[in-house]
């Protein structure tokens, strides 16, 4: 009798340990950091797909750890590589190419793909885009969130200052003139609605980027290994931004904080705003007012500087987390999920195929502002990205404020910058 309970006590303990073996260790479980940066509902909408992923791959676990924002995420993520625990997979800004591969953080896509459809998927994003994926001949990180710089106008605040609302400035030139005849004061002579607001806090070095483009400027080379933030091109786009404030008093003076702007556009206070095409969904839903989206107007050329978060997977996973992560990588990047997740957000849908979906091709035809920061790649390039991104961007963004606060003058600004940023590059060379 004692035998048999034995022999079922054993039976029983071998059951209980092949249904905890079945039900978890053939369950990959991944973390994910991922940022928050911008408006939408990006953490319901993150997930509702990582559910849906979950649902169609039930042997992988994903946790989404939402990190704050981009600035926060790289920190997180560098604080958890440097304690031994790094993430599986993040999304994070793609400029922060090389900080992550000069730490041996970051694992290449191009070695962890086999297939002709995995390299195919490789060669499916929009080229603009892939300039800060890729260096080396090899691409470290995949497009997700990503943005190009847009100018949101109120039509309403046109026609009322006698513009012609479909007609946004397309140069320079229009848009001081243009600003000038939106300013708005009340009758103590207190403006109540700016022309324009630029933001100069948060990503400073990104607003600059496009202004140096307009210019025919660009302020780093390809292998982040040099700056060119004295050239004269780039010093005529800082004056002309401070000049904005200072000079044509279309803008406030000193400095415009990112995260307020959006709402200064939403409750009237500036009657064209720069911003992120992230905020397309949540100015949509919110304003009050008729409102359009433009291109970023022109010097010698339109120009804006890609921007937002790609996926990268970390090195220090095992085969089985690597693979998992990349079949989430792929399947969150399909078309109709890219789709859904420009409609959702505002972002720009990552591929081509993605507009040529039902979904978006219905949505582009109904609301074409969707179709402003596709159509602005063509003008596009590559976000400020060099070695020690983090104190680069520190030096440029303090000596930016510096300029348009008045506090240094902008010729000597981005000089100390140049000085400063050659010291920490000049080691990659």
């Amino acid at each position: 009798m004692k035998q048999k309970r034995s022999k079922l006590f054993m039976m029983l303990i071998a059951g209980l340990f092949m249904f905890l073996f079945s039900s978890s260790a053939f369950c990959v479980e991944l973390t994910m950091f991922y940022p928050v940066a911008v408006g939408g509902p990006l953490t319901k909408i993150v997930d509702k797909l990582v559910t849906d992923f979950e649902k169609e791959n039930s042997d992988i676990k994903i946790k989404a750890i939402y990190s704050g924002n981009y600035t926060d995420t790289m920190t997180k993520a560098m604080t958890a590589l440097k304690g031994g625990t790094p993430p599986h997979l993040s999304v994070i800004l793609s400029t922060e190419i090389f900080t992550l591969i000069d730490n041996d953080a970051v694992i290449a896509f191009d070695d962890l793909v086999s297939s002709d459809d995995e390299k195919a998927w490789l060669k499916s994003f929009y080229p603009a885009l892939m300039e800060n994926s890729r260096t080396g001949g090899k691409t470290w990180s995949i497009p997700f969130q990503r943005s190009t710089i847009v100018m949101y106008y109120n039509k309403d605040a046109f026609k009322a200052a006698g513009l012609d609302p479909n007609h946004p400035p397309a140069t320079w030139d229009e848009l001081v003139s243009m600003g000038k005849k939106l300013v708005k004061k009340d009758t103590g002579g207190k403006v109540i609605q700016w022309g324009l607001e630029i933001p100069s806090t948060g990503y400073p070095y990104w607003m600059f980027g496009a202004l140096c483009k307009q210019n025919s400027e660009v302020l780093m080379n390809g292998n982040g290994t040099e700056v060119y933030f004295n050239k004269k091109g780039v010093l005529e786009a800082l004056n002309f931004w401070k000049d904005l404030g200072q000079k044509y008093e279309i803008m406030p003076k000193g400095t415009i904080e990112w995260g307020t702007l959006r709402s200064d556009f939403l409750e009237g206070k500036t009657a064209m705003m720069w911003h992120s095409t992230g905020n397309l969904t949540a100015v949509k839903k919110n304003a009050k007012f008729n409102f359009g989206v433009a291109m970023l107007p022109a010097k010698k050329e339109r120009g804006t500087p890609t921007g937002g978060g790609n996926f990268f997977i970390f090195k220090k996973t095992t085969d089985e987390e690597r693979t998992a992560a990349l079949k989430f990588v792929k399947w969150m990047t399909q078309p109709v999920r890219t789709a859904q997740w420009s409609i959702g957000t505002g972002y720009l849908g990552t591929r081509s195929d993605a507009y040529e979906t039902d979904l978006l091709k219905n949505y582009v035809k109904s609301f074409p502002a969707a179709a402003v920061a596709r159509d602005q790649l063509q003008y596009a390039t590559a976000e400020l990205s060099v070695h020690e991104n983090g104190r680069i961007y520190k030096i440029l963004n303090d000596n930016i404020q510096a300029a348009l606060t008045g506090s240094k003058t902008p010729e000597s600004a981005l000089k100390s910058a140049q000085k400063q940023a050659e010291r920490i590059v000049k080691k990659y060379q």
